[in-house]
C-alpha cells in the first residue's frame, strides 16, 4: 500500500506540471484462469469422471486513464478500470450444496475488479502505439453461478458467494496495440497476465488470464 500510494503522488505530481490529456474506454473482456483452474474449486463442485472443458469468460470493461506526455512519442498512461474476469466450465459436475449430477451443468466464476495498470506508450508510427507496464488489482466481489439443464433447457440456476475463498490483491503485466485518430477515437487490442494466485489459500496455481479488446475517447 506504501508503493502504490507513493507512485499516485509521484504520478499526481508529474501530471501537475505535464499537459494531461485524459481518456475513457470501454470494450469486451475474454478471461480465463490458467493452471489448475478446475481444481482449485474442488470444494464446491467435483469433476466425477474427468470430462470437464474449460472456456473464456466473456463479461466487460470500462474506465478512465490520463496520457502524460514524456516525449513526442512516448506517454505514461496510469488508468482506473473496472474488469470482469473469471472463467467457465462444462461437464459432468457434482455438486455438493445443489444435491444435483448431470451430464449438462455449467459452472461460471464471475469475478469482479478494480484495475489500476501504469503503462508506457509508445508512438511506433503514425497513430499506432504500443504499450506495456504493470497492473495492481482488487477484487471488489466474486461470485460461483451455476446452471444444469436437459436437453438444452436450462432447469436449475444458482449463485454462491466466494469472494473470501480468493486474494483480494492481484498483480500482473499487461500490454497491447492501440491506434489513435485524429478525432480524438482509439482502439486498442491487450492481454492482461496475471502474476499472483487467484486462490487465497495458496493451495492451487491457477492465475488470472484476460484478453481486452476496446474502444476510447482521448479529450
Amino acid at each position: 500500500m506504501i508503493l502504490i500510494s507513493a507512485c499516485a503522488l509521484l504520478l499526481v505530481s508529474t501530471a501537475a506540471k505535464a499537459q494531461v490529456k485524459w481518456g475513457v474506454t470501454t470494450g469486451v473482456s475474454l478471461a480465463q484462469w490458467d493452471g489448475q483452474a478446475v481444481n482449485s474449486l474442488q470444494s464446491l463442485v467435483a469433476v466425477t469422471n474427468g470430462m470437464a472443458q474449460t472456456s473464456m469468460s466473456p463479461g466487460w470493461y470500462f474506465g478512465l486513464n490520463a496520457g502524460i506526455p514524456i516525449s513526442e512519442h512516448v506517454t505514461l498512461e496510469p488508468g482506473l478500470y473496472y474488469t470482469q474476469k473469471g472463467y467457465r466450465f462444462r461437464g459432468d459436475l457434482e455438486v455438493p450444496k445443489l444435491n444435483f449430477l448431470g451430464a449438462n451443468v455449467s459452472a461460471q466464476v464471475r469475478s469482479h475488479y478494480i484495475d489500476m495498470p501504469v503503462v508506457m506508450r509508445v508512438e511506433v508510427a503514425k497513430g499506432l502505439t504500443l504499450y506495456a507496464g504493470p497492473q495492481i488489482s482488487y477484487l471488489a466481489a466474486n461470485d460461483l453461478k451455476l446452471g444444469a439443464g436437459i436437453l438444452g433447457i436450462n432447469l436449475i440456476h444458482q449463485s454462491i458467494p466466494m469472494t473470501n475463498m480468493f486474494n483480494h490483491w492481484d498483480a500482473a503485466i499487461t500490454g497491447g496495440v492501440g491506434y489513435q485518430f485524429n478525432n480524438g477515437i482509439n482502439f486498442n487490442a491487450g492481454y492482461d497476465y496475471g502474476l499472483t494466485r487467484v486462490d487465497k489459500a495458496g493451495a492451487f496455481k491457477s492465475y488470472n488470464r484476460v484478453i481486452k479488446i476496446g474502444i476510447g475517447y482521448r479529450f
